[in-house]
């Protein structure tokens, strides 16, 4: 009997002591889940921190992006030729501008139909009339036209400057462009000297300088005294500029009126 109760025990203490080692089995293997779950929970915390980071970035970039559209678009799509009167002129109130003789509404700014795609044509296909074709933006194939209207609405007899600046240039096209400037049944014919001869393409005034296609001023403009304006942009096939090294160029150009007073007798 005593020998049975020492084995019974003994028994017992066996199984006592494997569950104390299953027990500390069983924490261990909790201890390490535990440490690959805080490890697993900082790399998805920080995965998503990177996703979160990048899509702030992407986010940025895609605003930046329709900013930079939206402004070339208005850039480039809205008012490719634009006519301006000097803010002197309101001041002294002497010259006003408009696009129709029919319905003088004035305007400090004109602004002429843009075409959303030209390509090379000769001035020869141009018509004759156009000078008196049509007031306003009367473009026609591959071609802009405009015309409008100064009137010296003042008492006093002034001058004034017109000039036609370059706001920008994409591809060298200003190569083979041309502009037609008719002040009232005269006309002149503007175009950027041959880069081969540094001489004016025939038949043409070279632009003035680089940043301007031409400057002129109007004299003795009297009390009363209405002009006439019709300006012709186009890219002439003719010019021996004119080369496939041009396809998808653009020119941004304004005009502006300044008015100048001169002393009366």
């Amino acid at each position: 009997m005593g020998r049975r109760r020492k084995k019974e025990n003994e028994e017992k203490e066996v199984v006592e002591e494997n569950k104390k080692q299953d027990q500390k089995e069983n924490q261990k293997e909790k201890v390490v889940e535990s440490r690959r779950a805080r490890r697993k929970s900082k790399k998805l915390k920080s995965a998503n921190d990177k996703i979160k980071k990048l899509r702030k970035v992407l986010v940025i970039m895609l605003l930046f992006l329709l900013v930079i559209y939206y402004v070339l678009k208005i850039v480039y799509q809205t008012g490719r030729f634009t006519i301006v009167l000097d803010s002197s002129s309101d001041m002294k109130g002497a010259m006003v501008m408009y696009e129709s003789k029919e319905n003088k509404l004035t305007r400090r700014t004109l602004s002429a139909d843009v075409l959303d795609f030209i390509t090379n044509i000769s001035g020869d296909w141009i018509p004759e009339n156009i000078n008196n074709e049509a007031d306003g933006s009367h473009n026609g194939d591959n071609y802009v036209a405009y015309t409008f209207y100064l009137e010296n609405v003042g008492d006093e007899t002034i001058h004034y400057w017109y000039e036609i600046n370059i706001d920008d240039v994409v591809k060298n096209v200003d190569e083979a462009i041309r502009v037609a400037v008719y002040l009232n049944d005269d006309k002149v014919v503007y175009a950027k000297q041959n880069s081969k001869t540094n001489q004016p393409e025939e038949k043409t005034v070279a632009f003035k300088d680089k940043d301007r296609v031409m400057l002129e001023q109007r004299k003795n403009f009297k009390s009363g005294d209405i002009d006439k304006f019709t300006i012709v942009i186009w890219i002439e096939g003719d010019d021996p500029d004119c080369i496939d090294d041009l396809i998808g160029g653009e020119m941004k150009m304004h005009m502006e009126v300044t008015e100048e007073h001169i002393k009366q007798e």
